[in-house]
């Protein structure tokens, strides 16, 4: 599905990833863990056209995907939800919602869009009329998920999205993440919890210093390696 091949990227003059080989198969949800800094946020920001990339290339269906507009990612499927200021904390959740279609001139195609997302996010339903600031840390986070999934994406880019969430909503969010990839969505996590995002997902990648340094699923990347990366052998 989407293939990200000797990828060098950044921002300005700056490269903070070094020869990335990374991939996302069909209905895979794929971790990307590492220390902080190691270049996981850069990674989905050069897939989504956020960032500086420098060489290599990133193809999507074997389309080379690397030099094209941010916009055209949403088109051809992809979904990006970022790790800072996901949602507008003084409008409505339903003024979120609809800003994320707003794009669109059919406006019955638009109201459907929403009505099939919430039908994912009934406690949304309850909320549209709230502004998103009255919401929870984690309910902002299922709101910027369900903006993100408004017009149906096939892959779909998740930037720690367990950042600062207690511990229950943490395992609320990543039991939505499930959910949405059993529906058929392809899904790369950026996730800070390193336990939680090997556990959920079909195969993980560790960056350190801009390279990926180990890739597997959860057999091959025992806790004992993880701590080798993380903590210095520890």
């Amino acid at each position: 599905m989407l293939s990200v091949k000797k990828l060098h990227a950044g921002y300005g003059e700056t490269e903070i990833l070094h020869g990335i080989d990374f991939n996302t198969k069909e209905g895979e949800i794929v971790a990307i863990i590492g220390p902080n800094g190691a270049g996981k946020t850069t990674l989905l920001k050069s897939i989504f056209q956020l960032c500086n990339v420098f060489s290599g290339s990133i193809l999507l269906e074997n389309e080379d995907i690397s030099s094209l507009p941010t916009a055209a990612m949403i088109t051809r499927g992809i979904a990006y939800v970022p790790q800072e200021r996901p949602v507008f904390p003084e409008m409505s959740v339903s003024e979120n919602l609809r800003l994320s279609v707003f794009s669109l001139e059919d406006k019955a195609a638009a109201k459907q869009k929403i009505r099939s997302v919430l039908s994912q996010f009934p406690f949304l339903s309850r909320r549209l009329d709230d502004y998103a600031y009255s919401l929870s840390g984690g309910q902002q986070r299922l709101l910027a998920i369900a903006m993100a999934l408004v017009h149906r994406p096939r892959l779909l880019l998740l930037d720690e999205p367990s950042l600062g969430l207690a511990p229950m909503m943490v395992r609320e969010v990543l039991k939505k993440v499930k959910e949405i990839n059993a529906r058929g969505v392809s899904v790369a996590l950026v996730e800070q919890n390193a336990k939680q995002a090997v556990h959920i997902a079909h195969r993980t990648y560790v960056l350190e210093n801009g390279k990926i340094v180990l890739e597997g699923n959860k057999k091959a990347l025992s806790d004992s390696r993880l701590k080798r990366i993380y903590f210095g052998g520890v």
